[in-house]
């Protein structure tokens, strides 16, 4: 008996471990979406909103939309939900309304009807691209290629932070009274290749910046969303997710290919929705 012990310990180690690293196991697929950047869950209701560039991300063409699919099986509920957008990408959910950016402005869209009832300008956009809220009901939304963050307050935008040390953010996540920020890395989304950048953590009291863990480079990051202590980020350019902790050290995930773009997360279900840009599908995934 004693001396099968370490034996046995040892087989219950490396179960563990395997476990650890499981790869998430994938849920359903769904095709017949148009350029899908990001997708938002909705537990409560069953759904999630994915944003459709269909086109160009620059492009003010109104083909932009906004569809509604099943988080239990993928179906497509309604594939043009919201229209008349020009290149939507990130979303929240803040005080009743759907707030998504729209290429140089944030538009509030009614949830019951799915029509925008507001828009705010943003006349020296660069790239404006993931949104998040508060607690509070404050909007954030972050400018890829100006390094800066906006914020909605009391129906007034504003440019609420700015600078090199942001490294041109793409995904925002609030975390209590600190915003966890996936950047891109310089110079952006648009020239030539930008550097891999890590997370970064912003005090929402004092506007104070600083690298999650050690800021040992991740990647070209897009969207965040957390899982217990830990974040689930996705690389763009690299087509990954990673599980991040908040001492800085990175899990991968999933190797899927170049354009996995602003990941959904329900944590109840433990279920992550990985938008394919370049192929026009979404992916879910079963997270260990």
């Amino acid at each position: 008996m004693r001396s099968g012990a370490p034996a046995l310990a040892a087989l219950a180690a490396t179960a563990f471990f395997a476990a650890a690293q499981a790869e998430p196991t994938l849920l359903w697929e769904t095709k017949g979406f148009s350029t899908p950047e990001s997708v938002l869950a909705v537990p409560a209701e069953g759904f999630a909103y994915v944003s459709n560039v269909a086109g160009n991300p620059l492009d003010k063409d109104g083909n932009g939309f906004i569809s509604k699919v099943s988080l239990a099986d993928g179906k497509i509920i309604a594939r043009k939900w919201a229209e008349g957008l020009n290149g939507p990408k990130g979303m929240a959910l803040s005080n009743g309304k759907l707030f998504v950016s729209d290429i140089d402005k944030l538009v509030e869209i009614d949830p019951a009807t799915g029509k925008v009832t507001a828009s705010h300008e943003v006349a020296d956009a660069g790239f404006l691209n993931d949104v998040a809220a508060d607690a509070n009901g404050n909007v954030y939304m972050t400018d890829s290629n100006a390094s800066s963050i906006w914020r909605l307050a009391e129906g007034k935008l504003e440019k609420w932070v700015e600078g090199a040390e942001l490294k041109y953010p793409n995904g925002v996540f609030v975390d209590g009274d600190s915003i966890i920020v996936a950047p891109w890395g310089p110079p952006g989304t648009t020239g030539k290749p930008a550097e891999p950048a890590a997370l970064l953590k912003l005090s929402i009291a004092d506007k104070k910046i600083e690298a999650l863990g050690d800021g040992t480079p991740v990647g070209n990051l897009d969207g965040i969303e957390a899982d217990g202590d830990d974040y689930l980020v996705s690389d763009w350019v690299a087509g990954k997710v990673f599980r991040i902790a908040k001492s800085g050290k990175a899990e991968l995930l999933l190797d899927l290919g170049q354009g996995a773009a602003d990941i959904g997360y329900d944590p109840a279900s433990k279920t992550l929705l990985v938008p394919m840009m370049k192929d026009d599908l979404v992916r879910a995934y079963k997270v260990q």
